[in-house]
């Protein structure tokens, strides 16, 4: 009687069921595709450490209070009064009481609310009529086919190269008439070449389908701007609109060149004298005879007001083209 021996080389190995094999195939797969990522793509790519998000978190705690602690000042310094500014010895930091004499001094029908005046006025009408020609311009720019397409194109992008300088300006626009008065703060500024390749940018990326379409269904050069360009270019247009009127409203070099006639200051250039040549709204030092006043305001408390009075208005419209303004300024960007 022989006997078999049967040699075992260990306990058999049990497989995993065919979903559990193929749920860790696929495991393995992402975590080599993962891997090879990794290698590939460089250092500045790779997700933060923690110490380099706290480091983040750091710095861009710094830079808001960097921008909204001179902010802070201005206001508190605004409405303080003469008491908490003398024992400040300045700048007030911490409140202590609300005075808002500042506040109803420049806006008593004095200088600065004529400024405001101004200033608003030419915010307006520039900014209309800076987009009015940038969008004509850019469109007609954009067309291949135009009357004189390069040589004006290559007109326009010079400017980026070579700027005729302040003395050929300034007899440019006293030849024209235009010294002492309000469109001199419009019409030399009213182009910018930057925003003007912006929007031509975004009207050549409009499919052309669209615009061979509304040929052949009867519509013109000017229909076809109203009504399919403009309509998708709203974002471009919004943020090209911001820009120019954060550009009017901040303007007060024009003013100093131009104008002679301070009941045509507009706000920055009133801004600019009560912050260097130290001027005011009532520089006799009398009590101003307005409701609310006992006693005249100090000096420093007025020019922090102005500079809130500045700063408000782009502040206010911002939030209205915030949505836009991510998609608007991309538009034209080089891809990769």
């Amino acid at each position: 009687m022989s006997i078999t021996s049967t040699r075992h080389s260990g306990p058999a190995r049990v497989e995993p069921p065919r979903g559990e094999r193929s749920r860790r195939r696929r495991d393995q797969w992402q975590r080599e595709r993962w891997r090879r990522e990794r290698e590939r793509r460089p250092a500045w790519a790779e997700p933060p450490t923690p110490i380099g998000r706290f480091g983040k978190g750091v710095l861009l705690t710094l830079l808001v209070l960097a921008v909204l602690g001179p902010i802070w000042a201005v206001v508190v310094t605004s409405l303080a009064s003469r008491g908490t500014i003398n024992e400040a010895g300045g700048i007030v930091l911490v409140p202590r009481e609300i005075d808002i004499s500042a506040y109803v001094t420049i806006f008593s029908g004095g200088t600065v609310t004529q400024a405001v005046w101004i200033s608003t006025l030419v915010t307006v009408a520039g900014t209309t009529v800076s987009l009015v020609l940038t969008v004509l311009a850019a469109y007609g720019l954009s067309r291949p086919d135009s009357l004189a397409h390069r040589p004006l194109l290559f007109f326009f992008l010079l400017t980026f190269l070579i700027f005729p300088g302040l003395v050929p300006s300034y007899l440019v626009v006293t030849g024209l008439g235009l010294k002492n008065s309000l469109w001199s703060l419009i019409l030399p500024s009213a182009i910018s070449v930057f925003n003007l390749v912006v929007i031509r940018a975004f009207f050549m990326n409009v499919p052309g389908e669209l615009v061979d379409s509304a040929r052949i269904d009867g519509a013109g050069e000017f229909r076809i701007l109203t009504r399919i360009m403009l309509p998708l270019s709203r974002a471009v247009v919004a943020v090209v609109g911001l820009f120019y009127a954060v550009g009017y409203w901040n303007s007060y070099f024009n003013a100093v060149l131009y104008l002679d006639d301070n009941d045509k200051f507009p706000i920055q250039r009133v801004l600019q004298s009560y912050l260097l040549a130290g001027q005011s709204p009532h520089v006799t030092g009398s009590v101003p005879n307005l409701p609310g006043i006992s006693a005249y305001p100090p000096t420093l408390a007025i020019k922090m007001a102005v500079v809130v009075v500045t700063v408000i208005p782009a502040v206010v419209v911002y939030p209205f083209v915030q949505r836009h303004f991510t998609k608007g300024v991309l538009t034209g960007a080089v891809k990769g």
